[in-house]
């Protein structure tokens, strides 16, 4: 569970076992209202929303807990704190600070760990590079040059490859994470930011900012092979389980975006709280 906190702040925890979602066939979706001070909460099964939970002032990232009991709401869990250049661990268990690493670069976006929870890479915004850390020792082990403000990282199932959206490149760098060396670059529409792998993965989804747009990229050719409209400032996303559908914050439309990935178009539109920051699927 990873994201970035909008400044330094204990874990804002919400209790979620009261809610449906424990009893509910299909996940429900978190979308963190930066504007609203809400989290708004979507029945996948319907696209509705059925709940609005207060969550402190300028939620942005979240992360459900593995036994959905507990929402994480824009605080550490791991966390890229832009202040301190490092990440902040936290213990789940005991909801408490265990440790912190120091990365290189400046101002961290993003941090994120490969599925195999070997390694933990980290989006430097104004050091235009990713920060590797070896997650077993703790430490820096390399950093990747990459284009200008990179922001989101994504990575296939198997661990074997990073994309990392440059928002001011408008590219997608793909990073073999063996060698610590790229791979690719993939032409994103303006102001890619957001990433969204899919479950099997074989395409990688692509939030453009500037564009109010989603790229769709084949990893067998890492090619963009379809472009699908969203709202206004489409930042983060997050798919179902079963990768049918996915889910884009659109920060400026007050919206949540659903494109259905099978046919790739959108389905429609969700109605949420102010300046949407991003989405949590559980």
């Amino acid at each position: 569970m990873t994201f970035k906190p909008n400044r330094i702040l204990p874990i804002a925890l919400v209790f979620l076992a009261t809610l449906p979602s424990l009893l509910h066939a299909e996940p429900f979706a978190y979308v963190p209202n930066e504007g609203a001070g809400t989290v708004s909460v979507i029945d996948t099964a319907t696209d509705k929303v059925v709940t609005e939970i207060p969550a402190g002032s300028k939620p942005r990232g979240l992360a459900v807990g593995a036994d959905s009991r507990w929402l994480y709401v824009s605080r550490w869990v791991v966390a890229a704190v832009e202040g301190k250049n490092d990440i902040a661990v936290v213990d789940t268990r005991t909801n408490t600070l265990a440790f912190s690493i120091k990365v290189h670069g400046k101002n961290p976006e993003h941090a994120v760990f490969s599925p195999n929870g070997r390694l933990l890479f980290v989006s430097a915004e104004e050091g235009d590079a990713v920060d590797i850390i070896d997650f077993t020792t703790r430490k820096q082990v390399a950093q990747v040059p990459v284009g200008a403000r990179p922001r989101g990282i994504g990575f296939l199932p198997d661990s074997s490859r990073a994309y990392v959206a440059t928002e001011n490149a408008n590219e997608v760098f793909v990073i073999d994470t063996e060698r610590f060396a790229i791979l690719t670059r993939v032409k994103a529409g303006l102001r890619a930011n957001g990433i969204a792998v899919h479950p099997n993965g074989k395409q990688v989804y692509v939030s453009n900012g500037g564009d109010g747009s989603v790229s769709v990229v084949d990893t067998a050719t890492n090619q963009v092979v379809a472009t699908i409209p969203v709202g206004q400032r489409p930042w983060n996303m997050a798919l179902t389980p079963d990768g049918k559908k996915l889910y884009v914050a659109n920060g400026r439309s007050n919206s949540v975006s659903v494109i259905d990935t099978v046919n790739r178009v959108k389905l429609h539109d969700i109605p949420v709280g102010k300046l949407p920051w991003g989405v949590a699927i559980r």
